[in-house]
């Protein structure tokens, strides 16, 4: 392990999952402020920080769309509209400990978020603030990974960060297959071809035009966001 970061500019990817812990749905308290404290640990590293959230704790677009039998563009927006419920949890628990942090949203909602505008969230990371981006790419269709994609790519980021209930990318899910093997290191290609379940394949087909690295890696044990960002070989690199 270094002594120093390894990136300078990170996009975190949060699930909605993440923050619901062991609740069957919405919003666990202690969940939500172990993940503030992981996430200021690292900005204090000096490290700039941008964080993609899921909304799939309080609805999920597609599985939601299915489940009331409403139509897919509007289950999309209701999704949309949970990551900014999510967003800014997260920022208040972060402000609680003391750092400045921006809230910017696809789909404007002046009262609450700053609109998403590239170059001013460029700016809100140079002057040392969190970023929090939500409501996905603003568009139905596109799922928060492809935000976080896109995001990454329009911020100059070094690399995305997957957090994820298990420590990789595995060849079947390891909850249902004992035998599933965990990869240390994957091609974009390779999880396309193989349908491995670490990002959409929109989100992937971006990262590879663009050379971006992914990390996906387990969220359950904690300090792992900063063993990465220190360069130890955590969960499965993707590039």
């Amino acid at each position: 392990m270094k002594n120093k970061p390894v990136y300078k500019r990170v996009v975190l990817k949060l699930s909605g999952e993440a923050l619901q812990g062991r609740q069957p749905h919405g919003i666990d308290a202690e969940v939500l402020s172990s993940l503030a404290s992981q996430i200021v640990e690292i900005h204090n590293l000096g490290v700039q920080i941008a964080v993609v959230l899921g909304g799939g704790n309080i609805f999920r677009g597609q599985s939601g769309t299915a489940h009331f039998k409403i139509e897919r563009a509007v289950g999309d927006y209701m999704g949309m509209l949970a990551t900014v419920i999510n967003g800014l949890a997260l920022q208040d628990a972060i402000e609680k400990k003391n750092v400045q942090t921006r809230v910017m949203t696809a789909i404007e909602m002046h009262q609450i978020a700053e609109p998403y505008i590239r170059r001013r969230a460029i700016r809100h990371l140079e002057n040392r603030r969190i970023v929090i981006f939500v409501a996905g790419t603003g568009n139905p269709y596109f799922t928060t990974d492809t935000a976080a994609a896109l995001r990454a790519m329009e911020i100059n980021a070094d690399v995305i960060l997957k957090a994820t209930k298990v420590d990789g990318v595995y060849s079947a899910d390891p909850f249902k297959d004992k035998n599933a093997k965990k990869f240390s290191g994957l091609k974009y290609l390779d999880v396309l071809k193989k349908g491995l379940k670490v990002m959409d394949a929109t989100a992937i087909s971006l990262c590879m035009d663009n050379q971006l690295p992914i990390v996906v890696f387990g969220l359950k044990k904690k300090g792992n966001i900063k063993r990465i960002i220190m360069g130890e070989k955590i969960g499965t690199v993707v590039n």
